[in-house]
């Protein structure tokens, strides 16, 4: 029997983002995608971008040839500020859901979006109605929603092992403290523009110290999490390769905890995930294990003070932290095996 497909339209289709995110869609086996659309090259076939992608599919196109009661599922790829507006026109069609991969919708308070993204939310009366979604946290909820907000990158690394801790009341909410490193495809394709004369293939540039933009979102799940005040530091750099990411997390374990019980409890909680994998205490890990897959690699370390722990995260920026999350994301919404198109 011939399992029926959904048809997909992806909007900013040309960015790092938008290509991986299409090359996991084109091997999917019930993925139909309907169309790609940006801005620019439009009428250019996608090859043309991604070498990768074999399978032949509609060419660029702009947004407005959509027809959208065709379309079951559209994924937004896109700078923040313009997928709200794309939603906000045609969240009308009750046919399609919206896979959202900016900024649009991960914060509630729209006070706190436009502090930390400097732009206006025109959509604010469907935040409610989306759902902030690292796969691993929303099974049971996510079917529920027709507006899917995707996390960024350094907050899925960060909080794939931190929120069971804090729900668990395992570690001190008070500094900790986080480094992050990521390939420079984190900072979009036009990195060199952003980062002028900082020489990104050749050095390690620390950015966005006490205000990288995805302090928004861990202010805000941790908040969740813990109902009270996390405070902690974050400090991200670009690294001089293309994908991948590593996230050091620094904690004080509370009196009665240690490092078995939190590396037991980060096993419980991840059992059933099948993108997430907690190594052996002390074992030491890189982004080597996980590149161009959706898996998340964690491992908790011993330090030399006995009430420290630094636990380490690696993912491919690209994919679990962005563009394998929305499959994994969609595979979840249409009861998919939660695995299906990814590796």
């Amino acid at each position: 029997m011939k399992r029926k497909k959904i048809n997909v339209a992806v909007i900013g289709a040309t960015g790092y983002v938008g290509l991986d995110l299409l090359y996991l869609l084109s091997k999917h086996p019930r993925v139909n995608i309907k169309y790609l659309c940006a801005k620019k090259n439009v009428g250019k076939p996608i090859k043309y971008f991604d070498s990768r992608i074999k399978k032949k599919l509609p060419k660029i196109s702009k947004i407005n040839n959509i027809l959208w009661k065709k379309i079951n599922l559209v994924f937004l790829s896109l700078p923040s500020g313009e997928a709200q507006k794309i939603i906000k026109k045609n969240i009308k069609h009750e046919n399609i859901k919206f896979i959202d991969l900016s900024a649009d919708f991960r914060i509630e308070n729209v006070n706190k979006y436009k502090y930390w993204y400097k732009k206006k939310h025109f959509a604010k009366n469907l935040i409610f109605k989306s759902l902030y979604s690292i796969s691993e946290f929303v099974k049971d909820d996510i079917k529920k929603f027709r507006i899917i907000a995707n996390p960024g990158c350094y907050p899925t690394s960060i909080q794939l092992p931190l929120i069971p801790l804090i729900k668990k009341k395992l570690i001190k909410l008070e500094n900790i403290s986080i480094d992050s490193k990521s390939g420079y495809s984190g900072a979009g394709k036009n990195f060199k523009k952003k980062f002028t004369h900082k020489n990104l293939n050749e050095s390690v540039f620390a950015y966005g110290i006490k205000k990288h933009r995805h302090m928004s979102e861990l202010d805000q799940e941790f908040g969740k999490a813990s109902r009270s005040s996390v405070k902690y530091s974050f400090n991200p750099h670009l690294i001089p390769m293309f994908r991948g990411l590593l996230s050091s997390i620094y904690l004080e374990l509370k009196n009665k905890s240690n490092i078995r019980k939190i590396h037991r409890e980060l096993q419980r909680f991840h059992r059933k995930n099948k993108f997430v994998r907690i190594v052996k205490i002390n074992k030491t890990i890189g982004t080597g294990n996980v590149i161009n897959s959706n898996f998340c690699e964690i491992s908790v370390c011993e330090t030399r003070n006995k009430n420290k722990i630094v636990i380490f995260s690696a993912i491919d920026n690209l994919v679990k932290g962005a563009s394998g999350q929305a499959v994994q994301n969609m595979n979840l919404i249409y009861k998919f095996p939660e695995s299906m198109g990814l590796k």
